[in-house]
């Protein structure tokens, strides 16, 4: 080897050499390329999430005026039981139907101040009476049934001069609503007294199916009216009781004890606008097991065995509907006979006439609803004004007397019930014949 070569061999040795390194395992590279995929695809799932949420968000409180509702307290009226605080400006919504702000009345009922009762009488005087299909906090108060009833009516027959008061409260029934007669509709000396009925009032009436579905002990007084069977099976009507007889609600859970991070969460979504948009379509009604729960522990008890053998809540509408009842609903229908009688018995006195206007909601699962109704008036020789047989005769679907998403009265619905209204009261001119102001030659 010459002198050249030797030269190049030794600056080659002295050259750095380039550090190999074994290549990772196959299994680690292809275990670590699907982490990174889903990594990647958490991450973009929660950005569009996000974004998403800011969307709705944003589109809701750019197109919706409030999505939650805020009710005024209940205060308790001696005689009359619960009510609400009078003149409290009121938000009321599903979140998905109707935004409807409205105040309550210095009775606190959701209407017009009532008139004096020496203006009442001058002329023919109309008392509507009934659960919320009457509060009616779906629409604004202009809207409500007894209003387009009036303006229709004096459309009508100006000379008439019909008015309407309406005295409604959500929850309850026509025993829990005589005191609604007794202190304020019959000192407007109405020539009219109009009750709507809707399938709950059934068990709305009944005091063991009240308490019971309210997960109440039935052997203790409501706070409101009721009526109680006497042991030689009469019935006898009972009063308001005072808040401090009435039973106490269960006290809440306390947020304090809960982590800051779930009590901020929580919060955050209860502000939110489209959470509250979800929770309101997604919503879905439960038998609810601490209700089948309470049920049962009252079915072992031997004074309610018997009234509840064959019932399992909770009520459905159209229960009272079929052929054979259960003893707890037929019991129902002895409380619902005796307060229509008794209403009846009060309007006799004071000399108004009384029908029942039977909601939509009578067929809306069938006719036999609406049977049952009008067998228990008839009894009683009280006619029944049939929404439902207005509406078909119209030629609409009694779906479209009522919200998407709420089977209250939308617009047309109380349109229709003040049009069913009149139509009977026209077909009965004998109701407000001697009205002042009334010509019986008018037509």
């Amino acid at each position: 080897m010459d002198s050249e070569s030797e030269s190049e061999a030794a600056q080659s040795a002295l050259r750095p050499r380039p550090v190999t390194r074994d290549p990772p395992p196959r299994g680690r590279r292809a275990k670590r390329g699907p982490a990174r995929l889903i990594v990647w695809n958490a991450l973009l799932l929660a950005a569009a999430a996000a974004l998403t949420a800011i969307a709705g968000e944003t589109y809701f409180r750019l197109t919706r005026p409030f999505m939650t509702s805020k009710l005024p307290p209940k205060r308790f009226v001696p005689a009359v039981g619960f009510l609400w605080e009078p003149g409290v400006r009121t938000r009321f919504t599903n979140r998905l139907d109707f935004w409807v702000v409205s105040r309550t009345n210095s009775l606190g009922f959701f209407d017009r101040e009532p008139p004096r009762p020496e203006r009442a009488a001058a002329g023919c005087r109309v008392a509507v009476i009934g659960d919320s299909f009457v509060e009616a906090l779906e629409v604004p108060i202009a809207q409500k049934f007894h209003v387009r009833f009036e303006a229709l009516a004096a459309a009508a027959r100006p000379r008439l001069n019909v008015a309407a008061s309406a005295f409604g409260l959500r929850a309850t029934g026509q025993i829990q609503q005589l005191p609604f007669w007794d202190e304020y509709a019959r000192r407007l000396r109405p020539r009219l007294l109009v009750l709507v009925f809707v399938p709950n009032d059934f068990s709305d009436n009944s005091p063991i199916l009240r308490a019971l579905l309210a997960e109440r002990d039935p052997q203790r007084p409501p706070p409101e009216a009721y009526a109680a069977r006497l042991p030689n099976g009469e019935m006898e009507w009972r009063p308001p009781h005072p808040p401090a007889d009435a039973e106490s609600p269960p006290p809440r859970p306390s947020e304090r004890a809960q982590p800051r991070a779930l009590r901020a969460a929580r919060q955050a979504l209860k502000n939110s606008w489209f959470a509250a948009w979800l929770a309101a379509k997604t919503r879905r009604p439960e038998r609810g097991p601490e209700l089948i729960a309470h049920v049962d522990s009252f079915r072992r008890n031997p004074r309610y065995a018997a009234l509840l053998a064959g019932w399992r809540p909770p009520v459905q509408p159209a229960d009272f509907g079929e052929s054979s009842l259960p003893p707890i609903y037929e019991d129902a229908l002895d409380y619902t006979v005796f307060a229509l009688e008794q209403f009846k018995r009060r309007a006799d006195r004071s000399g108004a006439a009384t029908v029942i206007l039977a909601s939509h909601r009578a067929k809306i699962s069938g006719s036999r609803v609406f049977e049952r109704i009008g067998a228990l008036a008839a009894a009683l020789d009280i006619p029944v004004i049939d929404q439902a047989d207005y509406i078909f005769r119209l030629g609409a679907a009694l779906e479209d007397a009522q919200w998407p998403h709420d089977s209250h009265w939308n617009a047309d619905g109380h349109r229709w019930a003040a049009e069913a209204l009149l139509e009977w009261l026209q077909a009965n001119p004998q109701i407000c014949a001697d009205a002042p102001g009334e010509n019986p030659s008018d037509g």
